[in-house]
């Protein structure tokens, strides 16, 4: 299974509206594909003493990131670089074992011109010291706002042409893993 994560917690997020994109993609090709959003972190995982216990309902949330074939990460960039919400959701989970030899791919969106890259390169030095393995494809969606309808789909056809292509070489390459 891949998990698709939606990189941040805020409310009716774009990259949420990406990530449902990309689970499509996969329906398409019978990949199995699930999604998670950073907006189901569970509050308990909020309070300090959750560096050193993890509380019960953050379990369920570690197991999924463990038992994934694969991670499908798309993200927002906010302030020139991810959300801080996916800093802490990735410093909350086991070390090294989440991400270790573990299959990545990214997306980024944002509102300028850059569509994300600064916040998925800053990503790619964090998955890397975790020795995750990342595909090269990347996407980047500049201007998300006008690429997106009011339903949240793709009004830009080259946009949803390279992520389809991404999700194919991701779910290939996530094969090669697990063989």
């Amino acid at each position: 299974m891949i998990l698709i994560i939606s990189g941040t917690n805020r409310p009716g997020a774009n990259a949420l509206k990406i990530t449902e994109i990309l689970r499509s993609h996969y329906a398409q090709i019978g990949a199995d594909a699930e999604i998670y959003s950073l907006s189901e972190m569970p509050q308990e995982i909020f309070d300090a003493g959750s560096y050193a216990k993890k509380p019960q309902a953050w379990l369920a949330v570690q197991q999924r990131v463990l038992d994934a074939a694969g991670l499908h990460i798309v993200t927002p960039e906010y302030n020139g670089s991810f959300p801080g919400i996916l800093k802490y959701f990735i410093d909350m989970l086991k070390f090294p074992e989440s991400f270790e030899a573990k299959p990545v791919a990214f997306v980024g969106e944002a509102a300028g011109i850059w569509g994300g890259i600064r916040a998925v390169e800053q990503l790619q030095g964090v998955f890397g010291y975790r020795n995750a393995h990342m595909l090269p494809e990347r996407v980047f969606i500049p201007g998300i706002a006008g690429k997106l309808d009011a339903a949240g789909k793709l009004t830009d056809e080259s946009v949803n042409d390279r992520l389809k292509s991404q999700a194919a070489a991701f779910a290939a390459y996530v094969k090669r893993f697990e063989a």
